[in-house]
């Protein structure tokens, strides 16, 4: 995770500086709050990284002297699959367009739509496969 954290602490850096020179040559506020929120968010996401990275021990990507048969075996716990998600993102691509256009009609199918893919989300189950 240290990689991680040190592209998105760069790419932090890059914005803040970015956004003093577009500051004096442009002097346009829109761009510089852009530019510095921008920095801002990839400096808490980098931040995160650094922390996560002191708390588990190191991965194979994080060693300069690691071959790529370090990284082989477990990688983790998936979760199953699920279609409720895709729901939930066709439901907010509905909402934001329902809010852009003010229709009133579409808020309500909107609100709707979420209520029933979140509970479906929530309430989901899986059974366990029956091996015997």
């Amino acid at each position: 995770m240290k990689i991680e954290s040190r592209i998105f602490e760069v790419v932090a850096g890059f914005c803040f500086i970015m956004a003093v020179i577009y500051g004096l040559w442009a002097k346009e506020p829109v761009g510089i709050v852009a530019l510095t929120l921008t920095g801002g968010l990839c400096l808490i996401t980098g931040t995160y990284f650094r922390f996560v990275a002191r708390r588990i021990p190191e991965r194979p990507e994080d060693d300069t002297e690691a071959e790529i048969s370090d990284g082989a075996g477990e990688l983790g716990f998936f979760s199953p699959g699920s279609y409720w998600p895709f729901g939930i993102a066709v439901a907010a691509a509905i909402g934001a367009l329902s809010l852009a256009f003010f229709q009133v009609w579409m808020i309500v199918i909107f609100v709707v739509l979420v209520l029933i893919t979140v509970g479906g989300l929530v309430f989901e189950y899986h059974t366990k496969p029956n091996h015997e």
